[in-house]
């Protein structure tokens, strides 16, 4: 396991390297510049702020002066907010979007575990649709949507949540609905799709045949190996709602990492772009690694030696 570890960390690196490059490069593809504003900055205002942030050097400087720092962990200064550091950034809006993320997930898998169990073991009957038109509404509804409609009937015409500010359990009810809505959709749908091609395997027929309790050749033999592809979903899963969901940050005015981003694009806040990418993309790595080492704990019979 130890040799399947390293290779994929120096996998991670690599394409952690082709992200950075792709993204750098599409960034100086776009026109205008982190100075360019709606009101005209003088000329030789603007070249001083070049300067200053190198902006003004070839761009084979500014890329190699940056993965130099990156080796230092340091990801920059904010070309927007004066004095303040990308990394800063970062450990101010990463807790928060974790915090709603970490609620989202366990939500998700609260509700899509069980919905995608019964309507496997009810397959056909009432509640097999019931939980099926749930989540086919669920995956077709966009996040936005549901999140605007939130909004709206509770918060709104309602008031049974606030609709400002942050930092209350009441604060985390309609975001973490809006942000877990799809989610828990795919959960359902994948739980029972696995579970149902699991329990038709002649190991599960043979326990049955033995006589053992149904309840235990579900729960004890089916269903660890009908998880792993929820668990190849919860990968990119946490990595995405742990950094911040873009649009559900924005509607909600919520302070983390996702709104961040969206504001570093519109500002043309290259080093906040590209923070903000490497360091989803470190999570990403991070969470696929960690799912794929599960693997072999869900089911043995999955090996990580090559």
């Amino acid at each position: 396991m130890l040799n399947y570890i390293v290779k994929r960390i120096i996998s991670g690196v690599i394409t952690l390297w082709v992200v950075i490059t792709i993204t750098f490069i599409l960034m100086h593809l776009i026109p205008g510049g982190p100075f360019d504003k709606e009101k005209k900055v003088p000329d030789k205002v603007k070249k001083a702020m070049e300067a200053r942030y190198n902006l003004d050097k070839p761009l084979w400087w500014q890329y190699g002066d940056y993965l130099k720092g990156l080796v230092k962990f340091d990801l920059g200064p904010s070309f927007k907010y004066e004095g303040r550091t990308v990394n800063e950034i970062i450990k101010t809006g990463f807790p928060v979007s974790a915090q709603l993320g970490g609620v989202a997930v366990i939500f998700s898998l609260l509700l899509g575990l069980p919905f995608g169990i019964i309507s496997a073991l009810k397959q056909g009957k009432w509640q097999d649709n019931l939980v099926m038109f749930l989540a086919t509404i669920g995956i077709t509804v966009p996040s936005f949507v549901l999140a605007t409609l939130l909004l709206y009937v509770f918060g709104l015409k309602l008031g049974w949540f606030p609709t400002m500010r942050w930092g209350t359990p009441l604060h985390y009810v309609l975001p973490v609905i809006a942000l877990a809505g799809s989610p828990t959709a795919i959960i359902s749908r994948l739980t029972r799709s696995s579970l149902l091609d699991v329990v038709r395997q002649d190991y599960i027929r043979t326990a049955r045949a033995k006589g053992i309790p149904e309840k235990i050749v579900i729960y004890k033999h089916a269903l660890k190996n009908a998880l792993i592809p929820v668990l190849t979903y919860l990968g990119p899963l946490i990595a995405a709602v742990l950094t911040g969901s873009f649009v559900i940050e924005k509607i909600f005015t919520i302070p983390g990492l996702g709104k961040q981003f969206v504001e570093s694009i519109t500002n043309r806040d290259f080093t906040t772009i590209l923070g903000t990418t490497v360091f989803y993309s470190v999570l990403l790595v991070v969470c696929n690694l960690i799912v794929d080492i599960l693997y072999a704990v869900v089911d043995p019979r999955i090996k990580l030696d090559n």
